[in-house]
Parts: C-alpha cells; structure tokens; sequence
C-alpha cells in the first residue's frame, strides 16, 4: 500500500508513462473533453485540487522542463495569482501563447489531469525533461 506521495493509482499510472519530451496537460475544471486523449479527472469540488496543488504534487518526482499557459491567463488574474503559479514552477522556462495555439499543442501529449480549479486560464502543459 502506498503511503506517500501520489496515492491516486491512475494519475500514478499515467505519470509513469510520461517519458523525455513527452507532454501532459493538467486542467482546471472547465477544460474541455478531449476524445481520444486518456485524462485523469481528479476533481471532487470547486478548487479541490487546484492546478498548483498537482503541480506541488508531482515536482519531486516528476522533472518539469519547460511548461506553456494561455496569455489570457495574464490579462484576467491578477498579481497574486500569477505570483503564485510563478513560485510553484520556480526554475521551469514558461510560456505563453494565445489561447487557441495552446489548444492545438493538446493532442500531442500523454493525458490530461482534470482539476476542480476555477481560476481563469489556470491551463497547463508541462514537458517531461
């Protein structure tokens, strides 16, 4: 039995099949379905658990080395928030696109982790390093 660490068995699964320069999506609650596209929906109420709470969750065992994000996401959260999603990925390049090109990097990756997050744009699209 686990007894740290990432106790869910799929998102266990699924990170365990995210290799070099494989890509995998982690979502707030209003990212759409992806038919075809193995997702982990983890969401139990709105924002439990938050993008940044899979983020904290996985960076010890998972090498994050680069990360996208919408642009829209700088226009509607204010500081605090971008501070926040910043520190949680302190030393990770991060980018940001427009929205619709960050949609299209969807399809390519591993799977995608459903959160409960309601902040605005709170997408992400991390590659494995």
């Amino acid at each position: 039995m686990l007894r740290s660490g990432i106790l869910n068995p799929h998102l266990n699964s699924l990170l365990a099949r995210v290799r070099h320069t494989n890509t995998l999506v982690i979502a707030d609650r209003g990212f759409p379905f992806w038919p075809g596209l193995e997702t982990v929906d983890i969401s139990l109420v709105d924002d439990i658990p938050t993008v940044l709470d899979v983020v904290r969750a996985i960076r010890p065992n998972f090498q994050i080395a680069r990360a996208w994000m919408a642009e829209e996401f700088l226009r509607v959260n204010n500081e605090t928030v971008q501070q926040k999603f910043r520190e949680a990925l302190e030393g990770v390049p991060l980018a940001f696109e427009p929205h619709v090109e960050f949609k299209r990097r969807v399809p390519g990756a591993v799977g995608l982790i459903r959160t409960g997050d309601t902040i605005q744009y709170a997408n992400l699209i991390v590659e494995s390093g």
